[in-house]
């Protein structure tokens, strides 16, 4: 596990973070139904949505993430391991629940699968990078498209996922200028609502990334919001300038890695 060494602030634990989302009247409808791991909760939750993902509650890269469908009267459990998606069948939720439970259950929450919008075929989230100066307020400095592989139930670029600029994913869909400018005046204040919701439970918090996604009914959830060292560098080879903007922000809080 990274630790951070620099200026920032932390909110742990993408349970408490969605809880906070939760309880704010603007972010409450990005969020999507999350709980934490127990086999009540996990009953509750397969009877109320088709699909589920079981992931770590301090975690990123996409490792450790379960995705459970319904199948045939069973339950299907896809994950990925050593990069390899994988899957196995069970005969009931107790089985699937007794497979997952580690030695501390509070280290795992369930959350709504979300049926992600496509490009290509391929499912897409936003990352948006939101930073402040010491001092300063929040401001938004970029995008990072994750675009994951086909097939895969997670879109990180670790996972064989791709990094794409937001130009190219707004191309590739077709969108007008018009539609363009919309989306991202849209993405941009939803960013900066959570930055300061956020920031109210938490004092010293200079950064934060924003993974948005439209389903295919294009309403905007709110996947999972990082403020644990962010990642931008893929940037630095796709997007230089929006790159060098969220460097010269992170130094200012005296984060001089990327």
């Amino acid at each position: 596990m990274y630790t951070k060494t620099y200026r920032s602030a932390t909110i742990r634990g993408k349970l408490k973070v969605c809880r906070f989302l939760q309880n704010n009247a603007s972010t409450k409808p990005l969020i999507p139904s999350t709980t934490s791991f127990t086999l009540s909760n996990l009953k509750m939750m397969a009877a109320a949505h088709h699909a589920l993902y079981i992931k770590p509650n301090i975690g990123s890269l996409g490792v450790g993430v379960h995705k459970l469908e319904p199948i045939n009267g069973s339950y299907e459990l896809i994950y990925t391991k050593n990069k390899k998606q994988l899957s196995k069948i069970f005969s009931s939720l107790t089985d699937v629940y007794d497979n997952l439970k580690p030695a501390r259950p509070s280290r795992f929450i369930i959350q709504q699968a979300i049926s992600l919008d496509q490009v290509e075929n391929r499912p897409y989230d936003i990352r948006a990078m939101v930073q402040r100066k010491p001092g300063g307020i929040w401001t938004f400095t970029g995008f990072l498209i994750k675009v994951g592989a086909k097939g895969k139930i997670v879109t990180n670029y670790h996972q064989g996922g791709e990094i794409w600029t937001m130009q190219k994913l707004l191309q590739r869909k077709g969108y007008e200028d018009t539609q363009r400018t919309e989306l991202i005046s849209h993405l941009t204040q939803r960013s900066l609502t959570v930055a300061r919701a956020l920031s109210k439970h938490k004092a010293d918090m200079f950064e934060m990334s924003v993974d948005f996604a439209w389903d295919r009914n294009k309403h905007l959830w709110i996947l999972e919001v990082n403020s644990n060292h962010p990642q931008f560098r893929p940037l630095k080879w796709i997007d230089r300038r929006a790159y060098n903007r969220i460097l010269r922000f992170a130094r200012s809080y005296g984060r001089n890695d990327d």
